[in-house]
């Protein structure tokens, strides 16, 4: 049976609020039935404290460290200054557990998760950890931080990723689904949160992200996003993620499914001929932006 969006797939910074999350994204309110994420926006030495229920979770610090309790065990995530600036450690918490989130000196944290039938350990991910992929080449040149996908770390059904694109390039391109699972493809729900980089007066960034469905599922998207910001993408082709020249996009993925834990993708085959320019585009020089280690890398290769 085919799900059919029933809900708004965009969702503005805030209109998800539910204390103590800033945003909160469960298959309930999403009218699907595995992906969620949820945004902890923490004060100077404040915590918070939450049960996972049906959910494995990863704990990502998107600016700032913390120390994370489940149930009776404790680890500290270093955490970084922002999602621009490095790589970073996470926490992957289980199903059915009581999770506390401290922030010593304030922060901002993923949760992204998905319905889970097995509990798996509380585990730490570390930083030096994460496979940095160069994709793509040219103005489709882009980063990847692999840091839950199936090939990198285990879980139940959760896949999770990072995409770092400097402006003015185009990222998830070409466009892409996911939808249904058959030779090649998985059915995978998935979810766009997006951070822009300000101008150096400080000034928000914005970027866009396009979806558009098939003649029998409609899902027409082409939206200007900002800092906070979550598409939703239930089904149908996806990309590009466009960022504005001048403003660096980050995103982060979200991404589970009915099926095996494979992250398995098809070309709209109205634009997949583009992948065989990369063979003579050189990598973006901007890249990669970020590692393990503080500060951005100008070295690049192709892929």
């Amino acid at each position: 049976m085919r799900t059919e969006a029933r809900v708004n797939p965009v969702m503005p910074r805030g209109s998800t609020a539910d204390k103590p999350f800033e945003l909160v994204v469960t298959p309930e309110n999403a009218g699907w039935g595995y992906s969620g994420l949820r945004v902890l926006d923490l004060p100077i030495g404040t915590r918070a404290t939450f049960r996972t229920g049906e959910d494995e979770m990863l704990v990502l610090p998107l600016s700032g460290g913390c120390d994370v309790t489940c149930d009776d065990e404790r680890m500290t995530l270093t955490g970084r200054r922002s999602v621009f600036s490095r790589v970073t450690d996470f926490a992957y918490v289980p199903r059915d557990a009581t999770v506390t989130v401290r922030a010593p000196s304030g922060g901002r944290f993923a949760l992204p998760s998905a319905r889970a039938t097995r509990r798996l350990p509380f585990r730490y991910g570390p930083a030096q950890e994460v496979p940095v992929e160069l994709r793509g080449a040219g103005q489709a040149s882009r980063q990847v931080n692999n840091f839950c996908t199936p090939e990198t770390f285990e879980c139940d059904r959760l896949i999770a990723c990072e995409v770092l694109t400097p402006g003015g390039n185009w990222s998830s391109y070409p466009p892409h689904k996911h939808d249904e699972a058959s030779d090649g493809e998985s059915s995978l729900e998935e979810i766009y949160y997006f951070e822009v980089a300000p101008a150096p007066s400080g000034t928000p960034g914005s970027a866009y992200q396009r979806v558009y469905g098939h003649p029998d599922r409609p899902i027409d998207v082409c939206s200007e996003v900002r800092s906070g910001d979550v598409v939703l993408i239930p089904y149908g082709w996806h990309g590009p993620s466009m960022a504005a020249p001048g403003y660096d996009l980050y995103y982060l993925n979200v991404m589970a499914g009915p099926g095996d834990r494979a992250w398995l993708i098809r070309d709209d085959p109205a634009h997949g001929w583009v992948r065989g320019l990369w063979q003579h585009q050189d990598m973006d020089p901007r890249l990669p932006m970020t590692s393990a280690t503080e500060g951005r890398s100008t070295k690049g290769s192709r892929s």
